[in-house]
C-alpha cells in the first residue's frame, strides 16, 4: 500500500512537473529562441517581456488612437488604425517583428514575398491567433487545407455570375427599403436634412445577405445579424486582453454570453437548414439563394462521391455564419466609405451620378452587364477599397518550415501582410498615395499596380474571397441608386475616425447632408 502511494505521488509530481515545463516553456523558452532566431535573420523588435509582450503598449496606444478623430479630413490613417505596427516601422524598419503575448508576429511588406505566402497552401490562415476569434464566424474548417479546399469547390456554385442574377431583385428591394426611409426623414418641405447613413447602410446590407443568403427566412436571418454584431464587440473586448489558455472556459458574464450568442445563431441556422431540407425533399423549395444553392451541391457531391466528400452539417452552418458575418460587413464598410468620400469629393459624386444616369437614367439598375460596366463607379469603389479596404490586415501561419525570398522561418510563426499599408505605400502608388485619385485605375488594376502584388482588398491567391463579386454588384446597385435619388455632402458634425472592429469602421458614424433630387 505505501508503495502504491509513493508511486501514486510520484505520476502526480510527473504531472505537475510537465504541466509546468510545459507553461514555462510557452512563457519564456519558445518565446525567446524564437527571438533569437529572428534577430538572426534579420528581423529586429522589442526584446520579449514576460508573457505580456508588447501587449500592454499595443493595448494603451490603441486606446490613445481611439480616444481622438483625425483632425483636419485625412486619408492618412495608418497611425489611427494601426498605431503599434506604425510605431514599429517607424523604430525598426521594415523587417520587424511585434509580441502579441509570448508568440512573435513578423511583418511581411515586400509585395514579392507577400505573393509568396499566399500562392502556398501550407501557409494557411487561423481565426485568430486568440481562439476567441472562432467566437465570429470561422471554425476549424475553414483553415485546414483539406477541409477548405472541399468546402470551396462546393460552393463555388452560388457565385457563378448567372447565379448572381437571381440575387438582384433582393440587392434592389434591400436598397429601395432603405431609400424610402431616407425619403421620409429628408422631407419635401425642407432643402436637406443630416443623416447618420452608417446604421442604415448596416441594416440594408444585413436584410440583402439575409435574402440572398437564407431566401424566404430572410427574417429569421435579421434575428442572427443582431446577434453577431453583439458578438463582435464582446470578442473585439475579449481580444483586447492578453490571451491565457482556458480563459474563455471561466464562466464570467461577457464568457456565458459569447456562448449562448453562439448556440443560439447555430439553432437559427440548424432550423433554417432542416425546414430548407425537407421542402427540397418534397420538391417544394427554391434553389436560388446561397443557402439553396450549397445545400443543392452538397447533395449531389454526396450522392456522387460518398459522405466524407461532402460537407458535414456543422461546416454548412459555419458557412452560412460565414456568409452572414463577411457578406455584410465587408460591403456596408465599402459603402459607407465610399458614400464619405464622395461627399467630401463632389466632382467625382457628379461623374458617378452623370454615368449612372447615362445607363440607367431613373429606372431600376438591375442589368448585371450593364452594372458591370460602370466604368467611373468601378475606378471610384476601387479606390475607396485601396485607401480603406474592409479588412487592414491579413494574417497566416507557416504551417512547416518556410523558405520566403532570403529569409527561414520556422512552423507555427505568425505572419502579418500589413493590406492598408501597401496600400497606402508612396514608393508603389507616388507621393500621392494619400490623396483620394480614382483615376488611378483608368486602365484597371494591373496597370495601377504595375504588375505589384501590392493591391488585395479581398486577399489574393487560392483563397482570395470567393464573395467579392457578389459584393461589388450589391455595392453597384446600392450606389447607383442612392446616386439617383439624392446628393450629399459633409456634414460639419461628422468626425472622421476610422477603426478597426473586425472590419475599418467609422467608430463616430458617417453624418452626412443629404438632398433630394
Amino acid at each position: 500500500m505505501e508503495i502504491l502511494v509513493i508511486l501514486l505521488k510520484l505520476v502526480v509530481l510527473s504531472c505537475v512537473l510537465f504541466v509546468a515545463w510545459k507553461i514555462l516553456n510557452w512563457v519564456w523558452f519558445r518565446p525567446r529562441k524564437l527571438e533569437k532566431y529572428l534577430r538572426e535573420q534579420g528581423f529586429n523588435g522589442n526584446s520579449y517581456k514576460f508573457l505580456f509582450g508588447d501587449f500592454k503598449e499595443m493595448r494603451t496606444m490603441m486606446q490613445e488612437a481611439n480616444s481622438k478623430p483625425i483632425i483636419n479630413f485625412s486619408n492618412h490613417i495608418v497611425p489611427r488604425v494601426m498605431p503599434s505596427i506604425h510605431k514599429a516601422l517607424t523604430k525598426y524598419g521594415e523587417n520587424c517583428f511585434i509580441w502579441f503575448g509570448p508568440r512573435p508576429a513578423v511583418l511581411i511588406t515586400d509585395p514579392e514575398i507577400i505573393r509568396e505566402i499566399l500562392s502556398k497552401s501550407y501557409i494557411f490562415q487561423k481565426p485568430s491567433a486568440n481562439p476567441y476569434g472562432k467566437l465570429l464566424a470561422r471554425g476549424v474548417a475553414n483553415y485546414e487545407t483539406n477541409k477548405w479546399a472541399k468546402q470551396r469547390r462546393l460552393i463555388n456554385p452560388a457565385f457563378h455570375v448567372e447565379k448572381l442574377k437571381h440575387m438582384l431583385p433582393s440587392f434592389y428591394l434591400s436598397c429601395a427599403e432603405m431609400l424610402s426611409k431616407w425619403e421620409k426623414i429628408v422631407d419635401c418641405d425642407q432643402e436637406s436634412r443630416e443623416l447618420d447613413v452608417w446604421p442604415y447602410l448596416q441594416t440594408m446590407t444585413s436584410d440583402a445577405i439575409s435574402r440572398t443568403a437564407f431566401g424566404s427566412s430572410y427574417e429569421e436571418g435579421r434575428n442572427i445579424f443582431q446577434l453577431q454584431k453583439e458578438q463582435v464587440k464582446l470578442v473585439m473586448k475579449a481580444m483586447g486582453s492578453i490571451y491565457i489558455p482556458g480563459l474563455r472556459f471561466v464562466p464570467t458574464k461577457s464568457n456565458r454570453r459569447m456562448m449562448k450568442i453562439v448556440k443560439e445563431v447555430e439553432a437559427s441556422v440548424l432550423g433554417i437548414i432542416d425546414k430548407r431540407v425537407k421542402a427540397m425533399e418534397a420538391g417544394e423549395a427554391s434553389s436560388d439563394d446561397l443557402l439553396g444553392l450549397l445545400l443543392e451541391s452538397n447533395i449531389k457531391e454526396i450522392k456522387a462521391n460518398g459522405n466524407k466528400f461532402g460537407m458535414s452539417l456543422q461546416e454548412v452552418i459555419e458557412e452560412c455564419k460565414l456568409f452572414y458575418f463577411a457578406g455584410q460587413e465587408t460591403t456596408s464598410g465599402l459603402l459607407v466609405w465610399t458614400m464619405i468620400l464622395l461627399a467630401k469629393h463632389q466632382d467625382w459624386q457628379v461623374r458617378a451620378r452623370d454615368e449612372v444616369l447615362q445607363v440607367f437614367g431613373g429606372e431600376k439598375p438591375d442589368d448585371i452587364q450593364e452594372l458591370n460596366n460602370l466604368k467611373i463607379v468601378t475606378m471610384i469603389f476601387h479606390e475607396v477599397l485601396r485607401l480603406y479596404p474592409p479588412g487592414v490586415m491579413l494574417t497566416r501561419t507557416t504551417g512547416k518550415e518556410s523558405t520566403l525570398g532570403n529569409i527561414t522561418l520556422p512552423a507555427g510563426v505568425r505572419l502579418m501582410l500589413p493590406t492598408l499599408l501597401l496600400h497606402h505605400e508612396p514608393k508603389i502608388w507616388g507621393e500621392d498615395a494619400q490623396e483620394f485619385k480614382p483615376e488611378r485605375f483608368s486602365d484597371g488594376v494591373s496597370k495601377a499596380t504595375r504588375g505589384q502584388l501590392s493591391y488585395f482588398p479581398f486577399g489574393w491567391g487560392p483563397r482570395i474571397c470567393i464573395g467579392q463579386s457578389f459584393a461589388m454588384l450589391e455595392a453597384k446597385m446600392a450606389l447607383a441608386m442612392i446616386l439617383q435619388k439624392f446628393s450629399f455632402e459633409l456634414s460639419p458634425s461628422y468626425s472622421h475616425a476610422p477603426r478597426t472592429m473586425i472590419t475599418l469602421q467609422p467608430q463616430y458614424g458617417a453624418h452626412l447632408v443629404l438632398q433630394k433630387l
